[in-house]
């Protein structure tokens, strides 16, 4: 599994943050059980797709909207595009569909001067929620597979990405916060969960969405909530070995989409259309 290792930069959901740690920060949102419960955003009219959230200070209701084709293409595209250069051997660019850049605000950490903040992190795919469980299963029973099977899977699910994955959604982990360690990007999204999340490419994309942190501790989770946390660590550790522990996941609902390509459409809204 040693070039697996180098596969940094390239599965849905590897994150890179920027932390430090504070012994003084209060943790007003973490249970006795170690887990949280985020109360800014409500989901009752999910299914009308509707999400309701808090966010600058008043509570709104958004209404999910789905990536445009012109997204997936190049998505999807970028993904095999990597995948096939890992297997000769090369590294994963910087650039792509998989770093995404997060930035978030809403409360000032005590070694901030600001609340607001920017973090990169490892973004993909969430399997539409009918195809959730036999997608986890399929990653859980070929785990241990050799890298050639595994390239194959991954390979296969981009190529058919449009079929198998929530075209509203993208998801990452929050691999560091806990009870006595919080990124910023976790107290941020726990105060205000809008966000805007932008790729460093060519054609260049900006989201922006509401965030759905989910902690594996919890115990109110539903039963759909449980496979999501467990889709999204069982893909991070599909290459990079079993993780000591499982960590939040996190869901990123779709609300808006811009193409901020210089020269072309610079920063225009594309989804929903504009008037």
């Amino acid at each position: 599994m040693k070039k697996l290792s180098n596969i940094l930069l390239i599965l849905p959901l590897i994150l890179s943050c920027k932390m430090a740690k504070t012994k003084t920060q209060e943790h007003k949102f973490w249970q006795k059980g170690g887990y949280f419960v985020q109360t800014n955003i409500d989901l009752k009219n999910y299914d009308k797709g509707i999400i309701r959230a808090r966010v600058e200070n008043s509570w709104q209701d958004f209404k999910i909207q789905q990536l445009p084709d012109a997204f997936l293409d190049w998505d999807f595209q970028r993904r095999l595009e990597t995948v096939e250069q890992i297997k000769k051997g090369g590294m994963p660019s910087l650039a792509g569909a998989h770093n995404g850049m997060v930035a978030s605000y809403g409360l000032k950490r005590k070694d901030a001067y600001f609340s607001i903040n920017n973090a990169v992190k490892g973004m993909g795919f969430l399997p539409k929620q009918e195809k959730l469980e036999q997608t986890l299963n399929l990653l859980k029973s070929t785990f241990d597979s050799s890298e050639t099977k595994k390239y194959a899977i991954l390979e296969s699910l981009y190529k058919n990405g449009k079929e198998i994955f929530d075209l509203t959604k993208q998801v990452s982990l929050e691999l560091y916060a806990a009870p006595d360690f919080e990124t910023h990007t976790f107290l941020n999204e726990m105060t205000d969960p809008g966000v805007a999340i932008v790729f460093l490419d060519f054609p260049s994309y900006e989201l922006r969405a509401i965030t759905q942190l989910i902690h594996p501790a919890n115990p109110n989770l539903t039963a759909y909530e449980r496979n999501v946390v467990d889709y999204i660590n069982t893909i991070h550790d599909y290459f990079h070995s079993r993780s000591p522990r499982p960590s939040i996941g996190v869901i990123y609902h779709v609300i808006e989409v811009f193409d901020n390509s210089p020269g072309r459409a610079k920063g225009i809204r594309i989804v929903p259309p504009l008037p």
